[in-house]
């Protein structure tokens, strides 16, 4: 273990945390995940709301959508979604319904997150699914890439 977090879980963050890069060379917000079962990747995504001009292309959707035409189930059992940056209702509506196992994230989202930050739906009693959780994981990492790109987003924005 390290800094209290599996190993395994830090190697797949940092693959996600390359997916981020990309879109932020996009110009899309930096988010990337993927979605490993066993001990392979079965689906992979970054952000690309901007590029595909839809609200629901989210890192995470992206990734379960391409996992589940990889797998032919949109039930995507036994596998661990992780991403960089804590999900959103609409992605966390989404795992519930894809029937993840667990979701491994980065960076706490105070002003969207629904896991831990702003709401706590994975904890609500009245699903029929649970899902393992695990935030936290290279959050440093995760939360300064996002960091680094709305700086100057922010910075210009102030200026004008």
């Amino acid at each position: 273990m390290l800094s209290g977090y599996l190993e395994e879980d830090q190697q797949w963050m940092r693959q996600a945390l390359e997916l981020a890069k990309l879109a932020g060379k996009r110009g899309e917000v930096p988010v990337g995940a993927l979605l490993v079962q066993g001990s392979r990747c079965v689906g992979q995504g970054w952000n690309q709301s901007i590029s595909q001009c839809d609200p629901t292309a989210h890192a995470e959707v992206i990734a379960l959508r391409e996992a589940a035409k990889q797998l032919g189930n949109y039930r995507l059992l036994d596998t661990t979604l992780y991403v960089t940056l804590e999900p959103c209702i609409m992605c966390v509506g989404a795992l519930l319904h894809a029937r993840i196992k667990r979701l491994v994230f980065g960076a706490y989202d105070a002003k969207a997150g629904a896991v831990d930050s702003r709401f706590d739906i994975l904890r609500d009693t009245r699903h029929t699914h649970f899902i393992e959780c695990q935030g936290g994981v290279l959050k440093e990492e995760c939360a300064g890439q996002l960091s680094d790109f709305f700086k100057p987003r922010r910075h210009r924005h102030q200026v004008r």
